[in-house]
């Protein structure tokens, strides 16, 4: 009886995780200002709005959560540089989104206009990801 109740409150402990104040709270004053401003960098810098979607679900805990925000700051600082010329805003605007979750590898696609990036919860997609998949 023991083992039933010990493995049922391990079932829960990632649930519990994401549903943790610090991780609501981390979401709400760091994740979600990044993003935003890596929205308004991009439609500034481009001329083009780009929608996050941000699979919350994926992330069980704060240390995961980092790399959302290590990711949008990584746009925001690099897409005013790069959407210097008529060509490359062409070329940039043709993301309309960018999906972001956690799964078993980091990797960057581009394909119909949405950008699907992923992080291992070690490593983010890069910006240079970013700029070869859409400059292909």
């Amino acid at each position: 009886m023991k083992i039933f109740k010990l493995a049922g409150i391990l079932l829960c402990l990632p649930l519990a995780a994401w549903a943790g104040k610090a991780e609501r709270d981390f979401m709400a004053a760091e994740v979600e200002p990044a993003v935003k401003e890596a929205t308004a960098a991009f439609k500034k810098s481009c001329g083009c709005d780009v929608k996050f979607d941000v699979k919350q679900d994926s992330f069980q805990s704060k240390d995961d959560m980092f790399k959302i925000k290590y990711f949008a700051s990584t746009i925001k600082d690099n897409v005013g540089s790069y959407c210097s010329d008529a060509a490359t805003k062409k070329a940039m605007c043709k993301v309309k989104s960018i999906e972001f979750s956690k799964t078993a590898e980091t990797a960057l696609k581009f394909n119909a206009g949405k950008v699907t990036a992923s992080t291992d919860g070690t490593s983010q997609p890069s910006w240079e990801m970013l700029t070869r998949e859409v400059d292909k």
